[in-house]
């Protein structure tokens, strides 16, 4: 990695394990970069690979009526970052459907930015964090809407689930609007496990563990719905049921 380290003072880079970062900053490999043709579709399923420290950064040029669902699973155990910068042209679509799940003391981030250039682009991203013990969960995420970009329909939804008093999450979806014909809506909210639920959950002769896992797939597992591949879709159920099994335990 040839980029100067980075510093706090930027904002992408407030929440981040710097430390943690600094172990593999020479190693890590340079920015991907995923470009779509004129009408192009795909979908990418990017499941953490198990090391301790893993960074992911994708550069994504979306051309005319191209579009892109991207699902990504954040459970490095120490700090896991995913960062994507997306520009997208004339009718493009994009879709980031996104989980941190994290316990101990991990530190998990997920960094957008989200540029529509032109008209009639439709972006969503859709994140949830499930958070343990004193673990860190981060969702930086940046809309920018240019001047003629007219029609751009945007939207973010981040939801965080907190399961101990230790565990924090960093909510800031973030709209940049210059043009005056648009629909961009952005919500954060961050909670806990409903007690009537659990309660609920454990009057069925479940234990606490099984309980409060079998309450999170619902939060998290409906991420992967859209996923077209049935394997990659299995795979994404089975990761995350591993990684929430490991955080209630």
């Amino acid at each position: 990695m040839t980029a100067p380290f980075p510093t706090r003072k930027a904002e992408a880079w407030r929440y981040a394990d710097l430390d943690a970062l600094k172990s593999v900053w020479d190693e890590l490999p340079g920015a991907e970069t995923i470009t779509l043709a004129k009408g192009e579709a795909r979908q990418q399923v990017w499941i953490g690979d198990g090391s301790p420290v893993g960074v992911r950064t994708v550069q994504v040029e979306l051309a005319a009526g191209a579009s892109i669902d991207i699902f990504a699973l954040n459970t490095a155990p120490q700090y896991g970052r995913v960062e994507l910068d997306v520009a997208m042209h004339e009718g493009a679509h994009f879709a980031l459907h996104a989980a941190n799940i994290g316990g101990g003391k991990a530190t998990q981030e997920i960094v957008t930015a989200v540029r529509h250039l032109e008209p009639n682009g439709t972006s969503r991203q859709t994140v949830r964090s499930v958070l343990a013990g004193t673990a860190t969960g981060s969702y930086l995420g940046k809309v920018a809407v240019a001047r003629h970009a007219q029609k751009t329909d945007g939207e973010q939804s981040v939801k965080a689930m907190l399961l101990d008093r230790g565990a924090t999450a960093n909510c800031k979806p973030e709209l940049e609007i210059y043009a005056d014909d648009v629909k961009c809506a952005h919500g954060a909210s961050v909670g806990e496990l409903d007690p009537d639920q659990l309660f609920y959950a454990l009057s069925r002769g479940l234990d606490p563990a099984s309980a409060k896992a079998l309450l999170l797939e619902g939060f998290v597992l409906q991420l992967w719905d859209e996923v077209a591949d049935e394997a990659q879709r299995e795979a994404l159920i089975e990761a995350s049921r591993a990684a929430l099994r490991s955080v209630v335990a």
